[in-house]
Formats: C-alpha cells, structure tokens, sequence
C-alpha cells in the first residue's frame, strides 16, 4: 500500500510540475512566442517567457485570472486552473493588433494594463520590428504611424510628438533615462545609438509624463526594453540564437546582426553584435528640383577641388556612414523573490557628413569644405536588482543603478580655408532610481520612487592647420559643467468603480548647474555660473469603460523641462550669420496638457481610436536675439554674427488630433491607418506668433496587410502635408538648404507620399526571407525640416536563422 501510494503522489507531482509550466505559440505557424509575459492584475507581478516561448506559472497558483499577453497578438485571460490543464500544455495566441487592453511598461515604469492608464500610449510589437526591417531605432518609432521623424543627415533620426522633440522628449533604455545635460533644441540624433535587432518592447507615451520621469518629458516618453535571457525550465541548457544578414539598395546597405542567448535554471546570459555599413544615400528621380545638389567638395592634392556630381545628381553626397552595436547581459534569480540583471551596451559610429550643412553656400561656391559628425559613442553599463515580496512598504522594488558615457564631436572647415575646427563633447552620466509597487487593497495601487542622476560634461575644442598639421587649442561648445537632478514622486491607481480608474501623482524634483566658462576666446561678462530650482508637477486621470467595446479616458497633466547646459552655456552658429552665445539667467518652462482619447471596438473586427490634445507651454526657452556686453554682434569663426541666445521669451500653444483606424476585413486581409494632425503656435519678440518649428505637418501611413499560412506581405503608403511658406516657422524660412521653392521662390515643404511592399516568408523552420520596395513610385521627397531627402526606390532582402 505505501509503494502504491508513492507512486500516486510522484504522478501528482508530475502532473502539477507539467501543468505548472506552459508553452505559449502562434496559432497559425505553431512557432514560440519570446516575448510573451504572463501577469497577474490584483498585485501587478509578472512573468517572463524564455526563448522558447515558455512561462513558469507555479508562483501564480490558484490565481483566479492571470492575464497572457504579447504584443501584436489577442489578450488571453484564464485562470491558473484552466492553463494547468490545457492540451499538451500548449496555449495559442492569436494574431491581433484590434485590441483595447495590453500590457505596458511607460506609464509607471511597471508593467500595468492599459485598460488603467488615461495616457495615451503607443506599443511596436516585435513581431513588427522584424517584419519592417527598419534601419535604425529612429526608423523602428517611425513603424508606430504616431511618431514624425526628422533627419539633417542620413546617421541621425530625431523624433517629433505632438508639436515637440530633441530635448523636449524623454528616452528610456530599460528604465533608465538616456538624455543628458547637452540635449539641445535643435535636432538630435541619439536615438541611433539603440539597436533595432535588441529591441524587444518599444512604447511611445504621448503627452506629458514629468511625474515618473522628471525633466524633458514634456511632448512624450519613448521606453525601449532590450531583450532579457530566458531561464531554462527543464534540466537541459536553454540555447538560442539569431543571426540576420540584410542588403538595401538605396545605400548600399550591408548589414549583419548575431545574438546568442543560454539559459540555466538560475542564471541566464545574452550576447549581441550588430554591425551596420551604408553608402552615400540616393534619393528619388521624381520631385522638387530644389532637392538636387549639382556639386560636392573634395580635397585633391592639397586642394579643395568642386566636383560635379554625376547626372542625374541623385546621389547624396556624403551621407554614408557605418555603425556597431555590442551588448552583453547577465541575468540571476537565486529565489522566488530576488532577481539581479547586469546590462553592458556600446554603440560606436564612424564620422559622417551633416549633408544639410553641405548644402550651404557663400559667394555662389559651397559654403564648406568638411562639416562632419565625429565618431558618436554610447557606453552603458547597468544593474538592475529586483524584490518581490509583500510587505508594509512594499509589494515590489527596483533598484537600478546606471554609468552612461556619451561622446560626440564637431568637424569643419571652411571653403579653402587650411583651419579645420574641432570640438568634442564628452558626457559621464550617473543614475540611481528606487522604484516601488504597493498594493494597498484589491482597488488600489500605489506607485513611489527617488531620483538621482548627476551629468560632469566635459567640452574641449582645438583648430588644426591641415596644411602644416600643427595644432592649437580652440574654443569648447559648452562651459565645463556639473549637473545634478533629485526626484521623488507618488502616483496612486485607484478603481472607483467597477467602470473606472482613477490615476492621480505629483513629483518634486529639484535641479542644479555649476559651470565654468573659459573667457580666452569669447568675452564673457563672467567665467562662472550657478543655477539651482525646484518644481512640482502633478497629474490626474480617469479611464472609464461603459462597456467592454469602449474606452474613454481623459487625463490633466503637467510638466517641465529645466535649462540644463546647452541652454545656459552652449556658443554655436545656429544659422548664417547668427551664433548663439551663453545665458546663464534662465527658469525652467512648464507645460500644461489635456488629453481625451475614445476607443470603440466592434467585435474582433473594427477599431477606431481617437485622442485629442492641448499643450500651453509657459516660459518656453527660444532663441532670440541678444546683447554680449552690451554688443548685438560678435566675431565667430572669423564672420561677424548677430548673437542671440536661449531665453525664457516666449509661450506656446500646441494641439492636435490623431486617429487610428484597424479593420479586418477577412480572415486573411487586414486594414490599419494612422492620421495625425497638430498645429502649433510660438510667441515671438513683438508679441505676434509664428508656427512653432517641431510642430510636423499632417502625417501618417496606410497598411493593408495579408496573412495567409506562413506568408506575410504588406502594402503600405507614408504621408506627408504640405508645410506652406506661411506656416513655417519664423526661423525656418530662411533655411535655402533644406527647403523646396514655392511659384513666389519662397521656402516651403512639399507633400509627399512613398508606395511601399514587404513580403515575409518562412524558407526553411529555421530561415525566414524578408524582402521589400520602399518607395516604389521612386519619389524625390523631403520630410519635413530634414536637411537630406529620403530614398528613393529602394530594394530590401534580409534572411533571418534562428536556432
């Protein structure tokens, strides 16, 4: 009887170890879902699937709903019950972008339903990712139809949300706060640094979100989480990979990625290398002439020689450049309740052209000989420590701590001129966030955390006589700078009714600058500055769901943006004939923002989302023309200059709508469209307006998109309004660089659109063709204040193994 007995209660224990683990597949190719998450509503825990599409469930036994989910795939809500005894334990996931509730990460730093966030926010599955094969992490946000994006050279990418960019936008890379003390208002080109190929969430949170994460979320926040190494669940070693290769011929792209992933029961490691090659980018052969830049400069036999670019000029001379990706991760769970994860990522790019600032000219001859990007470089290393354990003050807790290192340069020369300038920029960022998650009851949730991040900047400059190569120390971008940032802040979700959530935070962070200004070169009134302030921001939100079709949501939110040191210290020639110059008496600005977003679901077959926005922005730093010891003008690079400088000079008034559209129209077709409109409005000097600059003109993109067995193909058009004379912005419309000419010979942007056709197809189980034609029509267009056009027809092949 005791052997029988035994026996009994080994298979017991077999059947709950089986039932306890479950493999999650897609229902139409039967392969393993990575990125799926299983989640538990009542506390907010989370599971992670291994590479092999398998979650662990025992820690969420007798759960009455646990929520599976995965981006671009139908939400499942079962309970521990019914997952235990699925067939083979194998759970199917429909493919599914008609969706109101998902999993995200943006709103609170914690994975949370959507259903309970009043945010507006924007989610880029993975599975997406690798079938739009973007090029850079810039080009990967530009997938999600939201988000517009500027580029002045083809090694760049800077986003525009909602009437704002560069530093007016937050990037999060695995929580962790990317911008530094020298994002500038004009456009930057950070985003690039990220790998598209590690990317395994991406979120684009649109509006103000200052409560969670500080200074500079203002038009929106873009989080990236990178892929995390699964653990094994059985006895056997978890081995996985990816190896991509990919051509493009637009540039000449040659592209290769590898990652390796292994998996134990407690420890987990992933490896990745990505390198990334592009030639000089040729541009459509039909549009605006204006666009055509007949000649480029070259140095020949001591010499700066005008060549004429070959007829028909397509070619964009120079824009090519070549970039590399490493990243390496270390994953321990000793317990239930403990995780550490060690990050380590370096992005490098080779110098390239700024192509808008080639396109310059002086006395009817190119205005310069070299205008580069030095080499733009990314390191950081991070540790992340996780607790999960109810307690008094806690139900989870992250620490995260953060060393970033950024680098970027500046190169140029003037038109036979032998002095080459060249200023380097140099950044060490630290970061310390201490994340908490309460719940406080079934109907409430508490959300609390400190901040602190502490930026040295570190800014040189030299001038060398290329002719002689003797070298001389020059004049620095930027003062040498220390800046410094603590935060802490409260946000509580809370269900007051069975329909509706309420979210409501506030968060006081203060801010400080201590800089040194080196007086040698330009006479600055002073050669130390010092700022210090505080601010509060706050926000309150309601999503409510009359019935299971519909959301509606509205949230009030405000949020700020502190000088950091480009603004205060920066000197750069912003345009012909003005440089900007340092202004150490600046006040943060601060936004306010109103949202109201309505969701209606038919069935699993039609979706529409609409959200309205208004943002006033108070106090905004703008350049305006200033006075440098009492002179409005001073010698810059041998040229007499109005100075200007960045001053809280103005308010701005931004406000839009965007419209989603999804539509299955058979089992196998489906619809998707995007729509944005958003109009922006800049004090100026004389208290008139002008169109504010970041503010894009209509944009958005149309998808049909068919699915049949293991076949994936897509045809989908971009689009763009026409951005009149009139509506540009007052300091845009002098910019003969950038622009195409209207009938009065007036600076203006065209609208544009791009036919495009990707096609998926699995040729092997392990080896997927991707192939594409961006831009079939070969359209001649620009984006809209991008200083290069985009390309023109353009064929993709990519094949992806895995293993």
């Amino acid at each position: 009887m005791k052997y029988i007995m035994t026996w009994v209660l080994c298979c017991v224990l077999v059947f709950v170890s089986k039932g306890q683990t479950i493999s999650v597949k897609d229902q139409v190719s039967n392969e393993p879902i990575p990125t799926v998450v299983a989640h538990d509503p009542s506390t907010g825990r989370v599971l992670y699937a291994n590479g092999k599409g398998q979650l662990d469930l025992s820690t969420f036994a007798d759960l009455e709903l646990i929520q599976i989910s995965s981006y671009g795939y139908q939400t499942v809500r079962l309970s521990f019950q019914q997952l235990s005894t699925l067939p083979d334990a194998t759970l199917y996931l429909e493919k599914s972008n008609i969706n109101l509730g998902e999993v995200v990460v943006a709103a609170n730093k914690w994975r949370q339903n959507s259903d309970d966030v009043p945010q507006k926010i924007v989610t880029i599955a993975p599975s997406e990712v690798r079938f739009q094969n973007p090029q850079t992490a810039a080009d990967l946000l530009g997938i999600s139809g939201k988000v517009y994006v500027q580029k002045s050279q083809q090694g760049g990418g800077s986003p525009m949300i909602r009437g704002f960019a560069t530093n007016r936008l937050l990037y999060s890379v695995d929580g962790v706060r990317m911008n530094t003390a020298i994002f500038r208002g004009g456009n930057i080109q950070n985003v690039i640094n990220l790998d598209p190929f590690v990317i395994s969430d991406a979120e684009v949170l649109l509006g103000p979100a200052s409560v969670i994460y500080g200074s500079d979320a203002i038009g929106g926040v873009m989080s990236f989480e990178t892929i995390k190494p699964g653990f094994s669940l059985d006895d056997e070693t978890l081995i996985e990979g990816t190896i991509v290769s990919r051509y493009s011929s637009a540039n000449k792209e040659k592209t290769g990625h590898a990652n390796l992933q292994i998996g134990w029961k407690k420890w987990a490691l992933a490896t990745s290398f990505s390198s990334w090659d592009y030639d000089d980018l040729r541009q459509g052969s039909h549009g605006p002439e204006d666009y055509i830049k007949r000649n480029y400069v070259e140095r020949i036999n001591g010499q700066d020689v005008i060549l004429t670019s070959e007829d028909p000029a397509l070619i964009q001379i120079p824009s090519g450049y070549s970039q590399k990706n490493f990243m390496q991760k270390i994953r321990f769970q000793p317990s239930d309740h403990w995780e550490f994860n060690y990050g380590f990522h370096y992005s490098a790019t080779s110098s390239y052209g700024r192509y808008d600032r080639h396109n310059r000219v002086r006395n009817g001859l190119p205005r310069y000989a070299e205008w580069n990007y030095g080499p733009q470089k990314w390191m950081m290393n991070h540790l992340k420590i996780t607790h999960n354990q109810s307690g008094a003050l806690y139900d989870r807790v992250n620490l995260s701590l953060a060393l970033q290192n950024f680098e970027e340069s500046r190169i140029d020369r003037s038109l036979n001129d032998p002095i080459r300038n060249t200023q380097i920029e140099k950044v060490t960022a630290y970061s310390a966030n201490l994340d908490f998650s309460k719940s406080l009851n079934p109907k409430k949730f508490l959300f609390y955390g400190l901040e602190w991040v502490k930026n040295k900047v570190n800014s040189t400059g030299f001038t060398t006589d290329i002719e002689t190569g003797e070298q001389e120390e020059g004049p620095a971008r930027y003062p040498q700078s220390d800046w410094n940032s603590f935060g802490a802040y409260v946000n509580l979700e809370s269900k007051i009714h069975e329909k509706a959530t309420l979210q409501s935070g506030l968060r006081y962070s203060w801010y400080g600058i201590e800089s040194q200004f080196d007086t040698r070169f330009y006479p600055f009134p002073f050669e130390q500055a010092s700022l210090g302030n505080g601010n509060l921001t706050g926000s309150v939100g309601i999503v409510y769901r009359p019935k299971e079709s519909w959301v509606l949501s509205t949230n009030l939110g405000t949020a700020f943006r502190s000088p950091n040191v480009d603004d205060i210290g920066k000197v750069f020639d912003s345009e012909p004939g003005a440089v900007t110059v340092p202004n150490p008496e600046l006040k943060p600005e601060y936004a306010t923002n109103l949202d109201l977003s309505l969701a209606k679901l038919w069935g699993d077959a039609f979706k529409v989302d609409i959200t309205g926005f208004y943002t006033h922005l108070a106090n905004a730093l703008v350049r305006r023309n200033f006075q440098l010891n009492g002179q409005d003008s001073i010698l810059y690079t041998g040229e007499l200059s109005q100075a200007q400088a960045i001053q809280n000079a103005a308010e701005a008034r931004v406000y839009g709508i965007q419209i989603g559209v999804q539509a299955k129209l058979t089992k196998s077709l489906s619809f998707f469209t995007d729509i944005n409109f958003q109009e922006g409005k800049e004090e100026l000097d004389d208290g008139s307006t002008s169109p504010s600059r970041h503010a894009a003109p209509l944009f958005g993109v149309t998808r049909l998109d068919y699915q049949a067995s293991r076949l994936r193909a897509q045809l989908y058009v971009n689009f763009q309004g026409k951005r009149s004379f009139e509506n540009l912005a007052q300091e845009e419309r002098g910019k003969d660089e950038i622009y195409a000419k209207d009938e009065n010979e007036n600076n203006y942007s065209p609208a544009w659109y791009t036919l495009n056709l990707k096609v998926s197809y699995p040729i092997l189980d392990i080896l997927q063709l991707n192939a594409g034609i961006e831009n079939i029509t070969d359209q001649r267009y620009r984006p809209y204040s991008s200083g290069i056009s985009g390309a023109g027809r353009n064929f993709i092949f990519s094949l992806r193994a895995s293993f």
